[in-house]
């Protein structure tokens, strides 16, 4: 099919030649013999005017041209398979549909679970591919290759693409029970004091939490393992006398499971806002959006049931005897 003389067909070869940026891998994934993935591109070097790929010594380098086509051709092809998808109705309980969510195992013990588990009777079709977040999920989502990331808002922030918050925690420090069965509270001595386990989710963000302490006291933690990934944090301070600082929601979970010991973190830090993001082209995907809807509504009945929880603490405290 041809719209304003170019091959339409040419459109799928296109967007994986500019990912790959090599004929044969680029003929791999498009299932079709070398010759005719160098065909297809003679065939776009002449449309275009352009060489769109030039050898700079053993790659080959995208041209300015080809770098500007990059983004509307995948956001073409991401809006056409879209589109492709949709029906003009919607039924959870008769769906036969797949999503890729990109997250965190945080966001999968306290929210995403429960999604999974409400889906097997709401939508039993409905499959949900989680995997955790790439260390190049920014670019993984703009590729189209996660259909809904669940990320900190102040990485979400750099994605120009419909976004709401799910979530709010805030930070607490994690202690071998033992260890830590002398101390009332966690000073910040002794918290620059102690080793760290640090919670590393992809290079940018560890540094940022690990340069976070520099300008503000002038010292920084002494990391002494660092791992990729929150449910394993109890296993990596119990019989030691280190310190990991993580959300309150899993580690209050984790201590009814483990011989860990919670503190307030002896230092002012922004409550974590966990905020979803989609792709603008799924805005209007009718299942897209109640898989949306169903995340907020289970977010919503937990902000709910801590809330009481919290309410009914607060009047026991207060009750005397």
């Amino acid at each position: 099919m041809r719209l304003d003389r170019f091959d339409l067909n040419l459109l799928v070869v296109l967007d994986v030649l500019l990912e790959e940026r090599n004929v044969t891998r680029a003929a791999e994934r498009l299932h079709i013999g070398q010759s005719a993935t160098s065909a297809a591109l003679a065939r776009l070097r002449d449309y275009f005017g352009d060489s769109l790929m030039v050898q700079v010594g053993r790659r080959m380098e995208l041209t300015p041209l080809a770098q500007s086509l990059m983004a509307p051709v995948r956001d073409a092809l991401m809006r056409a398979r879209s589109a492709i998808a949709m029906r003009p109705t919607f039924e959870p309980a008769s769906i036969g549909r797949t999503f890729s969510v990109a997250a965190s195992d945080y966001m999968l013990d306290v929210l995403l679970a429960r999604v999974v588990r409400d889906l097997a009777s709401s939508a039993p079709g409905m499959r949900l591919d989680i995997r955790r977040t790439p260390h190049d999920v920014l670019e993984a989502f703009e590729r189209g290759a996660v259909d809904l990331l669940i990320i900190p808002e102040q990485y979400a922030g750099k994605l120009q693409h419909p976004q709401v918050q799910v979530l709010e925690d805030e930070h607490v420090c994690m202690m071998c029970a033992d260890a830590a069965k002398d101390m009332a509270d966690l000073t910040l001595d002794h918290y620059f004091e102690r080793g760290h386990v640090s919670i590393r989710l992809g290079d940018e963000r560890s540094l940022a939490f690990e340069e976070w302490f520099l300008p503000r006291y002038g010292r920084q933690r002494r990391v002494e393992c660092t791992v990729d990934q929150f449910s394993v944090a109890p296993l990596l301070v119990i019989g030691t006398d280190r310190i990991v600082t993580m959300h309150r929601r899993m580690a209050e979970e984790m201590a009814q499971r483990f011989p860990v010991k919670l503190f307030n973190a002896p230092f002012e830090m922004q409550p974590l806002k966990e905020v979803m993001v989609w792709h603008r082209y799924l805005d209007e995907d009718l299942a897209h959006r109640w898989l949306r809807d169903a995340i907020l509504s289970v977010a919503d009945r937990q902000h709910h049931s801590e809330r009481l929880s919290a309410i009914c603490h607060q009047e026991d405290t207060a009750s005397p005897g």
